[in-house]
This record gives C-alpha cells, structure tokens and sequence, in this order.
C-alpha cells in the first residue's frame, strides 16, 4: 500500500474515533438546544467535516476534543439562527412574551473550566480554587497550606498560565 493510501487509512480511522466518542453527546448538546433532531444530525456531520479540515484536532486524541467538537457545533446552531433565512420576520397582532435568558452558556463555561482545572497539579490547582473560588488571600492560602507565600504566588503563577493554555487547547480564545 503507498504512502498516501496509508494517510487516508489514518485519517479515516481517526475521524471514526472521533464520531464514535463524540457524536452522541454533541447530537444530544444540539437538539438541546434546537429541538430539531434531523437538523442535529446535519450538525454533527458538519462539525465532523470541520475536524477533517482540522489536522491538529485529528492528531489528538479523540477523548480529549469533545469541547472542541461542542464549541463547533454550537456556532453552527448560533450562525444557523443568525442566517438570512431565519431572519424572516411574520407579522403577529400580539406581541410575544419575553423570553428567559438560560444558564447554558455559564453552564458550559464551567464544564470547560473544570476540565481545564483537572489537567493542572494538585498544587497548582488547590492554589487556583482557594485563590479564585474560595476568595482567600496569598497570606490566608500560605497559612492554610503551611507554606511560605512566594510558594503561593509561585504557584498561583504557573497554575494560571497552564489552565490558559489548557483552555485554549479546548476553543476558549480569551
């Protein structure tokens, strides 16, 4: 078999992992958010079709893209309900009720942010927690620990660079 036809194997093969992990869930993410199932389904392929064009992401391993995949899908769902074709707008005699904003943004964030935090060091990560969720000082973390506060800031430091980079691995592009 030629080299070529060995890439296209690989590639082949690691697509199929990747469907197999993931298009599932990010199906299920998709008709959460739409409630159209055969429209899921043309997302799911579309997003595919996008980690095909995406070599670094089939490099990876397939269960480490899975925020990758989501993110996808959802600008898909978001640029499909910003398109022309849905801005059409019917006139109404009554005025529709004011919708409730949901929580599933913050609700994704924070999934991406936990599984940002998991890859970091138990050091580096309790150091992150007491910091930013639990609200304590370097003093306050230092004493708690029993370690000196240069530790902390140390620490703190380089647990923050490493969940930014953990981050962008994932799609944030904050």
């Amino acid at each position: 078999m030629a080299s070529g036809e060995s890439d296209a194997v690989g590639v082949d093969a690691r697509l199929e992992a990747l469907y197999d992990a993931h298009a599932r869930p990010v199906w299920r993410y998709v008709v959460s958010l739409t409630g159209d199932r055969s429209g899921a389904d043309d997302v799911v392929q579309e997003t595919l079709l996008r980690a095909w064009r995406t070599p670094h992401i089939l490099a990876e391993d397939p269960s480490t893209t899975r925020a990758w995949m989501i993110t996808v899908a959802r600008h898909l769902v978001i640029d499909d309900a910003r398109s022309a074709r849905r801005r059409h707008e019917h006139p109404v005699g009554d005025l529709p009720e004011r919708g409730v904003d949901d929580d599933t943004d913050r609700l994704f964030e924070a999934i991406l942010v936990e599984e940002a935090l998991r890859t970091l060091s138990a050091d580096h990560r309790t150091v992150i927690v007491a910091a930013y969720y639990g609200g304590r000082g370097i003093a306050q973390i230092a004493a708690e620990l029993g370690i000196p506060q240069g530790t902390v800031k140390s620490r703190l430091h380089y647990g923050l660079r490493a969940l930014r980079l953990a981050l962008q691995e994932r799609g944030v592009t904050r």
